[in-house]
């Protein structure tokens, strides 16, 4: 038996905001990151229609990119004072992935972070507040799945909870908010999306019902995400619908490993002065999984299927699969990623000499590869590594390596 779990209401749309004024309720709680939201006049307008809906509104202001599990405690301990019935995220995915694990610590405050990273074991939530998801990117699509990334800094590792507990009651899918990205977060996030289109479609837990959502999003990002990064508002608008159909997807068929390899290298440098976006990290990693997976015939075939609604052309699976790499090598050169770590700059574009040193990145590597081997969402991608191949794999992502293995 299998399981497919969406919100229950999802408005989309231009204006799709407003339906915050229709929720019943007290107390509504604010969630949101930094200045963006509250720049282009968003938070504002969102605490209105919740004070109008008749609710006391509190704010939870600065949540950062990437949140800590300091973060967590401190929000949901305001919540827990505060006594909200209604948790409204607002803007990227780091402000409602930090406000879905809030909100299992203020339903069971002894709750512990280790408690909530254990796969599919959170308890019904749902006793004291509903939640509301409302994206301001093109990419994560946390308001619609059953996913929250929040980062150990101690560790550095960013950690998946995964529950549909934590899938947000209502989702606000509203395109007007994306309009304000820049160009970078365009980018990362639209490549991000890409990804979860891809993986959902040739992961272990696919099905009938996630594979058409794979593939739309697929057909969407791969007509509409240049045009949006070069500034094309329709097409922006129409990345905003792809996102939200590839979440809907892998929520429910789950990833592999390009997102477990992103988890566990995103915060692991940080010593060394920046972070590898998780968006560009899967955009460098995605050609060498597939690559890799491709060794597996079903993955192939799938890939394959991926290639023919592109239209991308071969006379045989394999062809296929080096069609599809090169289609997304050249698509990150036009998004201005670089194609490794070794040219991944501390401000994310490319150079000639990044910002991970190669001595840096193999003292660590084994203790990444055995992360991203234990990370949730390496049980379902369709060749499963050994740590030999997991090292071996991420030195291909190091330095830009023919995966042959």
């Amino acid at each position: 038996m299998a399981r497919f779990t969406l919100p229950r209401d999802l408005y989309f749309g231009k204006g799709a905001l407003e339906n915050l004024k229709n929720l019943k309720g007290k107390k509504a709680v604010i969630c949101v990151g930094g200045g963006s939201m509250k720049r282009f006049g968003f938070l504002d307008r969102a605490q209105k229609y919740l004070e109008e809906a008749g609710m006391e509104v509190k704010l939870i202001e600065g949540i950062e990119s990437d949140p800590s599990v300091e973060t967590v405690m401190k929000g949901a301990a305001i919540m827990q004072e505060f006594g909200p019935d209604w948790i409204v995220a607002i803007g990227g995915g780091s402000p409602i992935d930090a406000a879905k694990a809030m909100w299992i610590k203020y339903e069971y405050p002894e709750c512990t972070f280790e408690d909530m990273c254990k796969v599919f074991g959170i308890p019904e939530l749902r006793k004291k507040a509903h939640f509301v998801a409302v994206s301001s990117t093109s990419g994560t699509a946390t308001e619609v799945t059953a996913f929250s990334i929040i980062t150990d800094y101690e560790k550095g590792i960013k950690y998946p909870i995964a529950d549909f507990e934590i899938t947000p009651d209502i989702a606000i899918v509203d395109p007007e908010l994306a309009e304000t990205m820049p160009k970078k977060l365009v980018a990362h996030t639209g490549m991000d999306a890409m990804t979860h289109a891809i993986e959902a479609y040739v992961s272990t837990a696919n099905s009938d019902y996630t594979d058409p959502l794979a593939i739309h999003a697929i057909e969407m990002i791969m007509k509409d995400l240049v045009p949006s990064y070069n500034g094309d508002m329709e097409a922006r608008h129409h990345m905003h619908d792809a996102q939200c159909l590839a979440g809907m997807a892998f929520s429910n068929a789950l990833l592999g490993i390009v997102h477990s390899m992103a988890h566990k290298t995103g915060a692991i440098f940080a010593d060394y002065g920046a972070h590898i976006i998780h968006g560009a990290a899967n955009a460098m990693y995605l050609p060498k999984v597939i690559a890799f997976n491709a060794k597996d015939e079903t993955a192939k075939k799938r890939y394959g299927v991926i290639v023919d609604y592109m239209g991308l052309g071969g006379k045989d699976d394999d062809e296929k699969v080096a069609n599809l790499i090169k289609f997304l090598r050249d698509m990150n050169d036009q998004l201005n990623i670089p194609h490794c770590i070794t040219h991944y700059g501390a401000d994310s574009y490319p150079t000639e000499k990044g910002f991970v040193p190669e001595e840096v990145f193999l003292e660590r590597l084994p203790e990444i590869a055995k992360n991203a081997i234990a990370d949730a969402c390496t049980g379902s991608n369709p060749r499963q590594p050994s740590q030999e191949e997991m090292e071996k794999l991420l030195k291909c992502c190091y330095y830009d390596t023919e995966v042959d293995f």
